[in-house]
């Protein structure tokens, strides 16, 4: 995952996986939120046209239902253009080079095509679905909006990067939940085949009481400062590197191992505490965010998730998630649930093909749109997923233990006062352009 991360999310690869969300049955209801039948053309919006951005928008019009991209919008209009571009050449090769059937997903003309800060209001406005795909940082309000208009939304993870985003992020959870709107996340885990076959055979290893969870690599992409860049500018060129829109690497990746230790429990932490810092990635492009985290999440039935994240060149590279229980263990990298004695308990039949999870979270939320169907409630648990990941965070850049109830209800809030591009960001560089940094021992929550 180097300068190609942005985009990696739409190549399938058996470490990254996906999260079934949580799965609700209702009857039909009221056609105000819904679609009478699959002749009817499901309208989307794209808010956030980066890699990510263009991945979700291109599996959401390769779903099996009537589906159009009909309104875009970005912070920044360069992203917006050469996310339409890659859009439509990629539905130029889909459709071998038919127009009519090219022109029958994507219909974005000039007048639907939004920049700026308020640019997702007008998208919203103007779709069914919408994909929320901007930095995270973001999320919560472009959420808010989202469920206010009552649509239906797909969302990437992590759902917020502070304590009062995951708050407002439940918040609105509960009208989604009121308005019956489908609300999937991008925490791929939970919709992938293999990870759906373990969870369901999860008790063949009794009582969980200990898990691991890595993700280590070499890190992802640096946006170097251009000249004539407002700090602002800046820090959303080079996001992955600001708390406020990031949330560390931590939140923005690790969320997803953390989270299936969350989703095969069955619960969240009650506290945390760890170690962290810079110890190779501590260059001015760098931001304030650490290159390593090692986190021991306590749960309330006394068990333990030990938790590492880490971005330096030239070590172990691994992804993979770990369950420990009184009679077995899962391993979800090689799909097998196994005894103490290592004797095969169950394993994913890998000659079966899996299908792309990345896809599979679209097809699914679209069929269940497309057929009137409430099923997906995801943003609960996204919220609290994201919680805990920042909870791990506040562990390793202060060195305290951090209890869950007081960092979520903290009111701990890192977002802009203003967004506008000549206002200054939560945090600013020195004289020199060198940023503040946590440093354990010395910040305090």
């Amino acid at each position: 995952m180097k300068k190609n991360q942005t985009t990696s999310r739409r190549i399938f690869v058996k470490q990254s996986t996906l999260l079934a969300g949580s799965m609700l049955t209702a009857p039909l209801i009221g056609r105000s939120n819904f679609f009478s039948g699959a002749d009817e053309t499901i309208k989307v919006a794209l808010v956030g046209c980066g890699g990510r951005g263009t991945g979700a928008a291109m599996q959401a019009l390769q779903s099996k239902q009537k589906v159009k991209l009909v309104a875009m919008a970005d912070a920044f209009r360069d992203n917006l253009d050469n996310c339409y571009k890659s859009i439509a050449e990629e539905l130029s090769n889909v459709t071998k080079g038919n127009a009519s059937q090219q022109s029958a997903m994507l219909d974005v003309p000039e007048e639907r095509k939004f920049s700026g800060f308020d640019a997702y209001k007008k998208a919203i406005a103007l779709a069914d679905v919408v994909i929320l795909a901007t930095p995270p940082g973001f999320r919560p309000i472009h959420f808010e909006e989202a469920i206010k208009m009552g649509k239906h939304v797909f969302m990437e993870k992590p759902v917020a990067t502070d304590p009062a985003g995951v708050q407002k992020v439940l918040a609105t959870a509960a009208i989604a939940k009121e308005k019956k709107l489908n609300v999937v996340v991008g925490l791929q885990r939970h919709y992938q085949d293999s990870y759906r076959a373990l969870f369901e055979k999860k008790d063949l290893i009794g009582d969980i009481t200990s898990a691991q969870a890595w993700w280590n690599n070499e890190g992802v992409w640096v946006r170097p400062r251009k000249p004539n860049q407002t700090e602002m500018e800046y820090q959303m060129r080079n996001w992955y590197y600001f708390n406020w829109l990031c949330g560390d690497h931590i939140t923005e990746q690790h969320i997803h191992n953390i989270d299936v230790i969350n989703w095969f429990k069955g619960s969240y932490p009650v506290k945390a505490q760890g170690m962290g810092g810079r110890q190779v990635r501590k260059g001015k492009d760098h931001g304030e965010i650490f290159d390593h985290h090692f986190v021991e999440f306590h749960y309330a039935d006394g068990s333990i998730l030990n938790s590492q994240c880490r971005h330096i060149p030239g070590t172990m590279s691994k992804v993979d998630e770990l369950l420990v229980g009184t009679k077995g263990k899962i391993i979800t990298g090689k799909a097998s649930i196994v005894d103490h004695k290592g004797n095969s308990l169950f394993q994913f039949d890998n000659k079966k093909k899996e299908r792309n999870p990345y896809q599979t979270e679209h097809d699914e939320l679209f069929a269940a749109i497309a057929k009137s169907e409430y099923r997906f409630a995801d943003a609960e648990n996204g919220a609290k997923s994201t919680m805990t990941s920042i909870l791990g965070r506040m562990a390793t850049y202060s060195g305290q233990i951090i209890e869950w109830d007081k960092a979520i209800n903290s009111g701990l809030d890192i977002s802009p006062k203003t967004f506008d591009w000549n206002a200054p960001p939560p945090i600013t560089p020195d004289s020199e352009g060198n940023y503040p940094i946590a440093t354990p021992g010395v910040t305090k929550y």
